[in-house]
């Protein structure tokens, strides 16, 4: 085995397995988090709401009215009309 693999395999590939070993003990570290009643300020941990909801549309079943018609199409004029010539 040459000294470059000898080092690449002991030294280089053993730092993944140390950066576990102390992410674990980190979390085994880490403080309990505070029950309900030990939490500063009260309320909850969910976000407030964004606020009012728009209206939704009205339903269209069975039994309501119709949807309403869609607008008149308009177009402009533009230039002269294009007759049409047979033969």
């Amino acid at each position: 085995m040459e000294l470059p693999t000898f080092i690449w395999m002991f030294v280089v590939l053993k730092i993944p397995i140390i950066a576990a070993l102390w992410l674990i003990w980190y979390a085994i570290q880490a403080p309990e988090p505070l029950a309900d009643e030990e939490r500063p300020g009260g309320g909850s941990d969910r976000e407030p709401e964004r606020g009012p909801r728009s209206p939704r549309p009205p339903r269209r079943g069975p039994h309501a009215s119709p949807p309403p018609p869609a607008p008149a199409r308009v177009r402009a004029v533009r230039g002269r009309k294009l007759t049409h010539r047979s033969g």
